[in-house]
């Protein structure tokens, strides 16, 4: 579903981006989920499509926001709410890349709105990957040539309740859990040579490797608003308690002097490595807002998180001719807590001069307070800091259905644990990554003029961005001590900005026929002094959806989505293409339907290339991923839905994260 909204893009992994960047902040129903802010890719998994009613795409947050996801903020609606009775629907889904089953039951008596939902479904995508690199040293040039196989599977279970109550006019409650499990594992055959002018450095073998992991996610929301007699007055007050978790792990034989894996008793070198990523947190948030005449208002509020996690993992050895036993490598192995505590408090002031002109003028104060503990070394810091993030906006109406938009915002970016883990993952030949628990927050300005119109049945939104980050978090590559192996961390040692234009518009040419689509331009400049780079150039995308209403309830449906190679601090990202077409019938009084899509046809696989490149080694990297796929759908809907009204809800999207999986 995300593929299809714009300046939104999903890579062969699920990874997604917005605006070509992965720091954003994805809300459920305009509120967090853990699920999401933990492991964006494995979640979304969980979301069924049927399930989504719509995406929204912030660019330019308000200050009522948490100031994180300088990219901007995506919030998917789902659909729920009821008229008076029960309403539900039940859907399952198969093809050669995942299966699901999705349902939900609703219903309203009197005051009382109640919401559920149950899904579960698994997952399967096999992938093939090559790896060339020339490093260079006082001794020569080395290289390293590498390519393997590996097949990824898991599965999901995502739960949701909902209660909505009105005890009095001007008074409700609403009640709000989740709970999300999901696992899976990859298993990987990797041919490792290395060649070296120093003959006693060069490697030939075959590792055969089991990746694992898991994750449990609940949630729960309590909300009270009133309401009252003076229109758009309103107070609230929220509380959430999260609780999210994760374990992760490997274990692998390597085979020296080998070309293909063997038995496992012939192994020359065995590794396995367990962690766990714990994670608790607390938020209270309270908001007001008053009107002040026809056309102003004020909005005020005060949020506080306290968040807990931390790494704690193990590594286990073994050279079998010193003995039949693997035993913990105590050098490795980490134990790592990690405290953060958020307060912040805003104000947004909204006015309008004349019939025309609209603007909005806000800024928001925030606290971090950070307390990092290794136990394993036995240090500590506790460092904190303020951060000031103003923002408004300007919008002029040219006519009944035209307007023009001027918007600024200064955002910032904490990284999470996938940033801070200390853990060194060693599971690729060739490479050791790890996170970096001393990183600062990057801040981001962002600067948008838009122009949006609609005539008849066409819409027309054009946008001109320029966003700047002078402390930019990058994952950096670096040679290590190792002949042969590089280092993958993060770092604060670069200055992006973006420069974008991006046209989206829909029209219907018929009003059976639906079109949309929608250009995006960027020149990307990236600079770092300490990694000797400066890398800048234009890369694009285009995203196409298009759909036809036939006789007799049929739906056809086609959907494109490409982009050229991405700009990176130290080489250049993968191009992208994903298309897809599909079919649909709806029977039994429009309540039912079958569906049938068929993604990238012409293509077996799509190969995603990315390149680095640095004064101590050059690398090309390919990853294959077999995106030819089908999925065969049906939906049964009984009752009668419409729009629930809007949650209050809170919005702990302040920090960076992301990436496929779960690890170290």
């Amino acid at each position: 579903m995300l593929r299809k909204a714009p300046l939104l893009a999903v890579d062969g992994d699920g990874n997604v981006t917005m605006r070509g960047s992965a720091n954003f902040k994805v809300l459920v129903n305009n509120k967090p989920s853990p699920t999401l802010a933990r492991n964006l890719a494995e979640a979304l998994k969980s979301i069924p499509a049927e399930q989504i009613q719509s995406v929204e795409v912030i660019t330019t947050p308000p200050a009522k926001y948490d100031g994180e996801g300088t990219a901007g903020i995506i919030n998917i609606v789902l659909k729920k709410g009821t008229k008076q009775g029960a309403n539900g629907r039940l859907g399952i889904s198969s093809g050669n890349r995942n299966t699901n089953f999705n349902s939900a039951l609703n219903f309203r008596q009197g005051k009382i709105n109640f919401t559920s939902s149950a899904n579960a479904g698994a997952w399967y995508n096999p992938g093939q990957s090559e790896t060339y690199r020339l490093g260079y040293s006082p001794a020569g040039t080395d290289t390293l040539r590498r390519n393997g196989s590996n097949y990824n599977k898991g599965g999901w279970t995502y739960g949701t309740v909902g209660l909505d109550y009105d005890p009095a006019e001007h008074h409700s409650i609403t009640l709000a859990g989740s709970v999300n499990y999901y696992q899976g594992q990859g298993d990987r055959d990797l041919f490792n040579r290395f060649t070296s002018p120093l003959a006693a450095s060069n490697q030939l073998f075959t590792r055969a490797t089991k990746e694992v992991f898991n994750g449990l996610n609940v949630e729960g929301t309590a909300t009270y608003t009133r309401t009252f007699t003076q229109a758009r007055k309103e107070w609230s007050v929220l509380g959430q308690y999260a609780l999210n978790t994760g374990t992760f792990g490997y274990d692998y034989n390597q085979f020296q002097g080998s070309s293909i894996p063997l038995g496992a008793a012939e192994a020359s070198y065995r590794e396995r490595s367990r962690g766990r990523t714990p994670g608790h947190e607390f938020t209270l948030q309270t908001d007001f807002t008053q009107p002040l005449g026809e056309q102003s208002k004020l909005e005020v509020g005060l949020k506080g998180i306290l968040r807990s996690t931390g790494s704690l993992a193990t590594v286990d050895t073994l050279r079998t001719d010193y003995g039949a036993n693997l035993r913990e490598d105590p050098r490795r192995g980490t134990n790592f807590s990690y405290t953060q505590d958020v307060e912040a408090a805003y104000g947004i002031y909204s006015f309008g001069v004349g019939k025309k002109l609209t603007a909005s003028l806000g800024s928001r104060l925030e606290r971090t307070g950070i307390n990092a503990d290794f136990r394993t070394t036995n240090s500590k810091f506790a460092p904190s800091y303020l951060t000031v993030l103003p923002n408004g906006f300007a919008q002029y109406k040219l006519g009944e259905a035209s307007s023009l938009r001027a918007a600024y915002s200064r955002r910032i970016t904490r990284p999470n644990i996938d940033y801070l883990n200390p853990f060194r993952d060693a599971s690729t030949p060739g490479f050791v990554s790890y996170g970096n628990p001393f990183l600062n927050p990057e801040l981001t300005d962002s600067y948008e003029l838009s122009y949006n119109t609609s005539v008849k049945t066409t819409t027309v939104n054009a946008a001109l961005s320029v966003r700047h980050t002078g402390n930019a978090i990058e994952g950096v590559n670096l040679p290590s001590s190792t002949q042969g192996v590089i280092e993958t961390t993060y770092a604060n040692v670069a200055a992006n900005t973006f420069y974008q234009f991006n046209v989206y518009g829909s029209l219907k040419p018929t009003p059976k026929w639906d079109i949309s689509a929608g250009p995006d331009v960027q020149y990307i400049v990236r600079r770092s002094p300490s990694l000797q780079a400066d890398q800048r150039g234009f890369t694009a995308s285009l995203n196409f959806n298009t759909s036809y209403r036939l006789p007799k309830d049929y739906t056809i449906q086609a959907f494109g989505y490409g982009s050229l190679r991405g700009i990176d601090i130290q080489g250049y990202g993968p191009a992208n293409l994903y298309y897809s077409f599909g079919g649909k019938k709806t029977f039994w009084g429009k309540k039912a339907d079958i569906s049938l899509n068929i993604t990238n046809p012409f293509n077996e696989r799509w190969a995603y290339r990315s390149t680095i490149s640095t004064p101590a080694f050059d690398q090309r990297s390919t990853f294959y991923a077999y995106q030819r796929s089908f999925r065969l759908s049906f939906a049964y809907r009984f009752g009668q839905e419409q729009q629930g009204k809007q949650r209050k809800s809170i919005q702990n999207d302040d920090t960076k994260g992301g990436g496929s999986k779960q690890g170290g």
